[in-house]
């Protein structure tokens, strides 16, 4: 478990044996852990699956259910539907934002996501996303090149590569 300071600030020491000069995580892969906190969010949930949950600043008191699929009645929400609307927003986000650094205004687009979950091989659960994204005043190709990049600066798909399946598809 990290402790709060250490969320708050970020990581003051590396554990992968590199100095983070290069850019890499010590294992070749781009390193994108962030180097300040610019914002920390806080949840607390009560019941696990079949409770409730509320943020820290009473933004967020929700019921949470088990879906019907795996066993309940679906009266609540559930984690599967708070990553995808916090991974769409986010990429979103990440979408327009590099929209605007490119001289685009991306005005009307969307990013919808779908995440499953389902047994993995190791005898826990795993997750796939899918993202739609929808940018309907934009050339495909331009489009396809700003999806790119936004895949490289969104938070949520940074946390995501190459531990999970995401699938975007530009429709």
């Amino acid at each position: 478990m990290t402790d709060d300071a250490a969320v708050e600030t970020g990581p003051d020491t590396r554990t992968d044996g590199t100095d983070g000069t290069d850019g890499t995580d010590g294992t070749g892969r781009t390193d994108t852990r962030p180097t300040k906190i610019m914002y920390v969010a806080e949840a607390t949930a009560h019941g696990g699956r079949d409770g409730y949950i509320s943020s820290q600043d009473g933004q967020i008191d929700l019921k949470v259910a088990m879906p019907p699929a795996m066993g309940g009645d679906g009266d609540g929400t559930n984690p599967e539907q708070l990553f995808a609307a916090g991974y769409s927003s986010c990429f979103h986000n990440a979408l327009v934002l590099v929209g605007r650094r490119a001289g685009f205004d991306l005005t009307g687009s969307t990013v919808a996501a779908k995440v499953g979950i389902g047994p993995n091989k190791q005898r826990g659960y795993g997750l796939a996303v899918a993202l739609s994204v929808s940018l309907p005043v934009i050339d495909q190709a331009v489009a396809a090149k700003l999806v790119d990049a936004a895949h490289e600066v969104c938070p949520y798909s940074n946390a995501t590569r190459d531990n999970i399946d995401v699938t975007i598809v530009l429709g």
